[in-house]
């Protein structure tokens, strides 16, 4: 089986464009062979880190990340692809390209400006009106509902207390004898807004990946300002829905939508992978999230997939280099960790499943990496094969 190999070229990496990976036999749909690289199908310079391709002809779509625009390129043979037509402005550090069920346009997620932008695609599959949507708003600004709330946030299915009240409370009810054994939570003074950024800085739109609905919906991510917004295509672009805002700082990245009805995320910062799914209104919701136990705080996710039969995930997790492992339970709403495995390579940037192997494409490693995945549990097992490949970011299966 082969797949087209997205990666980081230039300053951000050593590609010298999209490449070719081929997994066992070329002409089956199986990927436990011997991996290598086949070569460079098309030079891009600009760091074509994520592809896409057209649902009915043999067309390609790249997030030219360093050059903040999305290039079209054309199948010219087993090994080739050819650029169609002028690269498409985007966006500053265009990351993510989705096209739409039907062909007619694709969306485009910029890291660093936030951008989430529509872009026509013709009848031939060609690119043009790019579309800029709706800047995202901070839920947590100093003028939100969601600032200065102190009675605990929900993370993880689960209620974080408050700590300083809970210590007011203790303390009133010890009384003056024994009150002040009780730790001193509520006398530090909270942090505010202003004191937040001056530490880090301030919080910024990072959009980050759209995800085509059933129904016609789209949901996009926003790393940068802990959304996740849902809109709906009109003539004039993309028209928002709704936004369901996790808990601050937890970094929704990647997702991945579930024939139970359900939309998985995977949080960048905070390592969890959260359940959304509407309500009898059609209000989309975060019903239950989960954990990547065992994932260190220096940590970061990337990448969210799912088995072909839909009952495990598996959330990519940079720095420790692992794969966390999550069942699906129940009719999809709840998520049970099961493991943390190792990636068998550095960064793991981006993973696919295919039927009982799991690649993993190692950013940082310069290789990809095929795990075999344990038919009862779905655990990856130990490395079975590798082969060398320049800063690569994306595997997307060819057709």
């Amino acid at each position: 089986m082969r797949f087209w190999v997205g990666a980081y070229a230039g300053d951000a990496g050593s590609a010298e464009g999209i490449g070719i990976l081929q997994a066992g036999d070329a002409d089956l749909v199986w990927a436990s062979g011997p991996l290598g690289m086949v070569g460079t199908a098309v030079p891009a310079p600009g760091s074509a880190s994520w592809l896409a391709a057209h649902p009915t002809h043999d067309l390609l779509y790249a997030a030219l990340e360093s050059d903040g625009t999305v290039q079209a390129y054309r199948r010219t043979s087993e090994t080739r692809l050819t650029p169609v037509g002028p690269a498409i402005e985007a966006g500053e550090s265009v990351c993510h390209v989705a096209v739409s069920p039907d062909a007619s346009f694709l969306v485009a997620s910029c890291w660093s400006d936030g951008r989430v932008v529509r872009i026509d695609l013709d009848a031939a599959g060609r690119p043009s009106r790019p579309r800029i949507a709706a800047e995202a708003t901070d839920p947590w600004g100093p003028d939100s509902p969601e600032s200065g709330v102190s009675t605990g946030a929900r993370v993880s299915g689960a209620v974080v207390p408050d700590l300083a009240a809970a210590a007011r409370a203790l303390r009133e009810a010890a009384g003056d004898e024994y009150g002040h054994l009780v730790p001193a939570y509520d006398a530090a003074p909270e942090t505010d807004a202003e004191s937040e950024e001056a530490a880090i800085g301030p919080r910024v739109s990072r959009s980050h990946q759209a995800i085509f609905l059933p129904g016609g919906l789209i949901a996009t991510t926003d790393m940068g300002l802990d959304l996740v917004r849902f809109w709906r295509s009109s003539g004039d672009g993309l028209r928002l829905v709704q936004q369901v805002v996790l808990p601050k700082g937890s970094g929704p990245r990647h997702g991945v939508w579930h024939p139970s009805g359900h939309l998985y995320v995977v949080t960048e910062l905070s390592r969890e992978v959260f359940v959304l799914a509407p309500d009898a209104e059609t209000r989309w919701r975060v019903i239950s999230g989960q954990p990547l136990v065992g994932s260190l705080d220096t940590d970061t996710a990337a990448e969210l997939c799912a088995s072909r039969d839909g009952s495990t995930l598996y959330a990519g997790v940079r720095g420790s280099d692992t794969i966390g492992v999550l069942a699906v339970r129940g009719a999809g709403e709840e998520l049970q960790f099961t493991a943390l495995a190792d990636a068998g390579t550095h960064w793991p940037r981006h993973h696919v499943v295919v039927n009982d192997t799991l690649l993993v494409a190692g950013q940082l490693a310069d290789e990809i990496v095929s795990l075999p995945l344990d038919a009862r549990t779905g655990v990856p097992g130990r490395v079975r094969h590798r082969t060398a490949s320049p800063s690569p970011t994306r595997l997307l299966p060819m057709r």
